[in-house]
């Protein structure tokens, strides 16, 4: 009898929480058609990223190229205009690099939207360029440390075959140094993805905004910030598989 009872109180309480949350997910996410939020939020989490990739990639490898330059032939250049270019090139990538990996990116990002573009409405554009010229600073010492970790004798081959040494970083050296460093790049996609969470800083409406608009209208934390960060979590595993696939393909091409 005693089982029985304590039975019945179990099914009434599953009963119970099947209900709660069959009417949480409803008021979350099917009413007013909210869902749509958490749609364009992740639709503009992945529009702000994939330009920010663009840019950081860009930036970084001019910044790497710069860098590695400087390192590899500053000491064999005779003193003149090139040299003083080269070294002053040099230093401000130095200072690009200190400072954007020295402070915090929404410090970035707030610098951006509240002085550098104080008259501009376009909080995208904004979000886009803080993001990229960020990205650029990690890109810069990822592609750096994939230009160095070429042989010397590579830049002896690109020689012998009369190319110059622009011509010789362009079609010798940066696309082996682009195979060796592409899974960290895309690992640095991944990190992208995340910190673009901080957009609705600006005003704009991403995927963790969308959550946090959800919040406001139905006074309910659980549920948004769940799906949020299950979305999240979705898409880092996604692209976490792609770059293992990734990896494992460019080890068996180098066999």
């Amino acid at each position: 009898m005693g089982n029985s009872i304590l039975a019945s109180r179990v099914c009434l309480d599953i009963n119970s929480w099947v209900e709660g949350f069959k009417h949480d997910f409803y008021l979350n996410f099917i009413k007013d058609d909210r869902y749509m939020y958490l749609l364009k939020g992740l639709w503009m989490t992945l529009q702000i990223t994939f330009f920010a990739v663009l840019i950081g990639i860009a930036l970084g490898v001019v910044a790497a190229i710069v860098r590695s330059t400087h390192d590899k032939i500053i000491d064999e250049m005779r003193p003149g205009l090139r040299k003083f270019l080269l070294k002053f090139f040099n230093a401000i990538v130095k200072i690009y690099l200190t400072v954007i990996r020295g402070t915090p990116v929404v410090v970035q990002l707030l610098i951006m939207y509240y002085v550098i573009f104080a008259s501009s409405t376009n909080q995208i554009l904004i979000a886009v360029l803080a993001f990229g010229i960020n990205s650029g600073a990690y890109v810069a010492e990822i592609f750096r440390s994939g230009i160095m970790s070429i042989d010397n004798g590579q830049f002896e081959a690109g020689r012998s075959l009369g190319f110059n040494y622009i011509q010789t970083m362009i079609h010798i050296i940066i696309p082996q140094a682009f195979k060796n460093v592409l899974p960290a790049l895309a690992n640095e996609f991944i990190v992208l993805i995340k910190e673009t969470s901080i957009s609705g800083y600006v005003g704009i409406q991403d995927l963790t905004r969308g959550g946090d608009v959800i919040r406001s209208r139905t006074f309910s934390a659980f549920m948004p910030l769940i799906a949020v960060a299950c979305i999240y979590l979705v898409i880092v595993i996604f692209f976490t598989k792609m770059v293992t696939i990734l990896e494992r393909r460019l080890r068996n091409s180098e066999r």
